[in-house]
């Protein structure tokens, strides 16, 4: 699972600027029709979230305790959860909140499975 948090990490990070670059084009166009929708807003929000859960994954990638896995579960799921919730006129925003829900799914794999790997061994 170290693999995964680094890669979904390293993703995530560069996610956040296509997701900062697509949510500002939103604002501009609900600017220009007059649209007061909460979407670019939303976007924007889930970008920042995406690059924190992005930073927190690489930062906790071998670490033994569940702290950081906790930790990257309620960043991604949090993203989300805002995300599926405000995605009105940014079609876009479902696919990134999905990629934060994958995120989040896998974190609690993580959580469940526990560090089995890591746990010190008694010798005879």
């Amino acid at each position: 699972m170290k693999t995964w948090k680094l890669v979904a990490g390293i993703l995530s990070i560069v996610f956040t600027v296509i997701v900062l670059f697509q949510s500002c084009a939103v604002a501009v166009a609900d600017g220009l029709e007059e649209n007061e929708s909460t979407s670019s807003g939303a976007g924007m929000l889930v970008a920042i979230l995406l690059l924190a859960g992005g930073i927190v994954s690489i930062a906790v990638r071998k670490s033994i305790g569940k702290g950081g896995n906790i930790a990257v579960l309620i960043i991604f799921g949090l993203a989300a959860l805002i995300g599926f919730a405000n995605s009105s006129t940014y079609p876009d925003l479902v696919v990134w909140s999905g990629w934060c829900a994958i995120n989040a799914g896998l974190a609690l794999v993580c959580l469940i499975k526990g560090n089995k790997d890591n746990t010190p061994k008694l010798s005879e």
